[in-house]
């Protein structure tokens, strides 16, 4: 029997990316919110500028997601689906503690796929068997709400289209911005000056990611110290842009916020209407129930998804919200695969700094290329940036040059090559297909016994088609900046678990296809919202957190603004 708590307004499932962010207007409105978050809180002293602790072995053992939780993954419904790693922790911060901090806006292609594709190339470009369709809304409803965030959190940039101005050094292709960001760039590294120069001889336009790290002064925070060490877990003088340290802390100081460390949630509950009437949660050994006018998911897709399936009921048989059998459906994951390594003749001074410190490409991203003569819609992102530290260095590749990874011959050219190679990160626009999905895995349980989420997906041909085209300009730019070896990897088949997954519980105004409506609000229960990646139709070439972060504080001002309609 659970113990029943005092009612309260709001409860957040999961005080990550975003339900950090949405807990700071319901709190600033008044409204009394509760966050549980699974894992606890952490301090400057558990990342330690120390490569083996925080790269090699990751995060403290006490919020690494555990073994037993980790989804199971097939390519196809005819074959088994075996359990692997668990991209993500369990901490009061979430996401935003361990990521690269790269903080990417959508661009407004993005938002609108499906009509503008037709509108350019013709009804038929849509790849057959995906289920992608138009957001509800377009890029110019969300850009208050980036804005919003780059300068609460505190995102460092330089803009390319401010107020329908291109600006040289910034995002050419981006949306149009009402602001520039407020902090300059991450300084640039003799690498990523080399790669900059080589870029304009191509003709493509290079520029600074935008990153939430502090270059200054901001907030109370430090500015970045170009240690390196964030690259798998947190910053331990505060500059990256965790909500852990920035909205978080401000939510709680209003007398609003409440956060419960490792409180699991194991079910939304709801009352003999369907309406959500709260959630259980498992602490230690007891089993307590929360009661709340709405709930909030704010956990990582997989979690989000996983919830809504176990939730059952008489209202909801096959999960919550999931009358419609949409709740898994639209699922992918961005392609990260299919990466390009290069090797130089000479060293590229590229020791320490951090992965968010680097040059990116945007020319071959989305829709800001020409694909009449192509066969893929999409394109990529291409990224490289300053990460070397000397236990990755001995993992580089040795390009054929040695018959093993040891003995003397290897070590002769690590130490020779350790700082003359490079490979470059390339995110690939990624559509939703009917044959990817999530479900309960019908035989693997976690450690309390329930099941744990089945990744049921692969790369399809567009997919494939665009890492190949991608792969062609990444080795054009290395060629071009000197480079006298490159490798191309393989283009990537199975759909792993990532950090980047997106859909499960999709965003649309057709209740027939999509879990939730405009504002993040389900269609069947109207006080359960979702927040996070999960509601996203889209990825673009883009980091998700941003976006989620976005879409996050717009629904919760929704909340605030249609209080009465939503909790009744």
């Amino acid at each position: 029997m659970a113990t029943r708590l005092a009612k309260t307004d709001v409860v957040i499932v999961g005080m990550g990316a975003t339900g950090g962010v949405a807990a700071l207007p319901l709190t600033n409105a008044g409204l009394k919110v509760i966050g549980l978050e699974a894992g606890g809180w952490l301090s400057p002293r558990d990342f330690a500028p120390d490569e083996l602790r925080n790269g090699s072995r990751n995060w403290p053992q006490s919020i690494q997601k555990a073994a037993q939780e980790a989804p199971t993954v097939r390519p196809s419904s005819d074959k088994e689906a075996k359990q692997g790693g668990h991209p993500m922790m369990n901490a009061v911060g979430g996401t935003s503690m361990h990521y690269w901090a790269q903080s990417w806006r959508l661009n407004p292609w993005d938002f609108n796929v499906v009509t503008e594709t037709r509108n350019r190339y013709g009804v038929d470009r849509i790849p057959s068997g995906s289920t992608v369709e138009d957001w509800p809304f377009g890029y110019d409803e969300l850009e208050p709400y980036y804005e919003k965030i780059e300068y609460t959190v505190g995102v460092s940039g330089q803009a390319g289209n401010l107020q329908g101005k291109k600006i040289s050094g910034g995002n050419i292709f981006e949306g149009e911005r009402r602001r520039d960001y407020p902090m300059k760039p991450l300084r640039s590294s003799p690498f990523t000056k080399l790669m900059d120069t080589a870029a304009r001889g191509l003709n493509w336009d290079p520029f600074q990611g935008p990153a939430a790290i502090t270059t200054e002064l901001f907030d109370g925070r430090p500015p970045c110290q170009y240690h390196g060490f964030c690259n798998k877990g947190g910053c331990h003088v505060q500059a990256k842009s965790s909500t852990a340290v920035t909205v978080v802390p401000k939510a709680i100081d209003t007398g609003n916020l409440e956060v419960v460390t490792f409180a699991r949630v194991t079910e939304i509950v709801v009352d003999d209407s369907g309406r959500v009437s709260g959630v259980n949660y498992l602490k230690g050994s007891e089993i307590f129930f929360q009661p709340a006018d709405v709930v909030l998911l704010a956990s990582y897709a997989y979690e989000n998804v996983r919830l809504l399936q176990l939730s059952k009921s008489p209202a909801f048989p096959n999960g919550l919200a999931n009358n419609s059998g949409q709740v898994g459906r639209h699922y992918f994951s961005h392609h990260q695969g299919a990466p390009v390594t290069a090797l130089f003749e000479r060293d590229l001074h590229n020791w320490y700094g951090l992965p968010a410190q680097g040059v990116a490409i945007d020319n071959w991203a989305d829709d800001n290329f020409d694909h009449s003569q192509l066969d893929f819609i999409g394109g990529a992102n291409l990224w490289v940036h300053t990460d070397r530290r000397p236990i990755s260095a001995a993992k580089m590749s040795t390009f054929g040059k040695t018959s093993s990874a040891w003995g003397s011959d290897w070590k002769s050219f690590i130490m020779k090559n350790a700082d003359r190679t490079n490979t470059a990160y390339i995110q690939k626009t990624t559509l939703p297909y009917e044959s990817n999905f999530l479900d309960l895995d019908p035989v693997v349980k976690d450690s309390i016994g329930l099941p744990v989420t089945r990744i049921t997906a692969q790369y399809h041909e567009n997919e494939k088609r665009i890492a190949a085209y991608a792969q062609d300009k990444m080795e054009q730019w290395y060629k071009e900046a000197g480079a006298i070896e490159v490798i191309k990897h393989g283009l990537g088949h199975a759909m792993e678990a990532s950090t980047h997954a997106y859909g499960g519980a999709r965003m649309g105004l057709n209740a027939e296809t999509n879990v939730v409506n405009q504002w993040g609000f389900a269609h069947e229960v109207p006080n359960l919202g979702v927040l996070g990646a999960a509601v996203m139709g889209t990825s673009g070439s883009r980091n998700p957190t941003l976006t989620a972060q976005a879409l996050a504080w717009r629904t919760a001002e929704h909340l605030v603004s249609s209080w009465q309609s939503i909790a009744g």
